[in-house]
C-alpha cells in the first residue's frame, strides 16, 4: 500500500494570482517515480516553459537521486516534459506569448492509478501591495477565528 503523495508549492499562491488550473502528466524514468513515491521531490523554485516545438517542460524541479539506484540514476534538476492535450497546449502557449502570463506548478501528486501528475496554473505575478493585502487578509481572518472561538 502506498501513502498519499502530495507535494505543494506554497510560494506560488502568495507570489502569483491564479487564473486557470490544469492537471498534466509527467514523463519520468524509473528512479524518478521511486523518489517521488518516497516524497523526495520539491517544486518550490520551479516554473514551466515551452520549447521551440511547442512542448511544455517543467524546469528547476528537484527530484533527489534514488538511494538504491545504481549508475542508472537520474539527474536531480533535469527538465521534465509535461503531457497535456494539444488544444490545452495551444491555449496555454497563446496566453503566455500574447499576455505575458506565466505557468507555475502548484502541486505534484500521485493519482489513484499510480501515475505522477502535476497541477499547473496559468498565473499573473502579484505586485508588492497585493502581497501585503494577502498578508493583511490572512491576519484578519486568523483574529476573527480567535474571537469566534472565545465566544462559542
Amino acid at each position: 500500500m502506498q501513502k498519499n503523495i502530495n507535494i505543494q508549492n506554497k510560494k506560488a499562491r502568495f507570489q502569483y494570482e491564479i487564473l486557470d488550473k490544469y492537471t498534466a502528466g509527467i514523463v519520468l524514468t524509473g528512479t524518478e517515480i521511486k523518489s517521488i513515491r518516497d516524497s523526495k521531490a520539491s517544486i518550490a523554485e520551479s516554473f514551466c516553459e515551452f520549447n521551440e516545438r511547442g512542448e511544455l517542460f517543467v524546469i528547476n524541479m528537484t527530484i533527489e537521486e534514488y538511494k538504491y539506484g545504481t549508475h542508472y540514476n537520474h539527474r536531480p534538476k533535469a527538465e521534465r516534459k509535461l503531457l497535456l492535450n494539444k488544444r490545452e497546449l495551444n491555449k496555454l502557449n497563446k496566453e503566455v506569448q500574447n499576455t505575458g502570463l506565466t505557468i507555475v506548478p502548484l502541486r505534484l501528486f500521485i493519482n489513484e492509478k499510480g501515475y505522477a501528475k502535476m497541477e499547473i496554473a496559468l498565473a499573473k505575478g502579484k505586485k508588492l501591495y497585493d502581497k501585503r493585502e494577502t498578508i493583511k487578509d490572512r491576519d484578519n481572518k486568523r483574529n476573527l477565528d480567535r474571537i469566534k472561538k472565545i465566544y462559542k
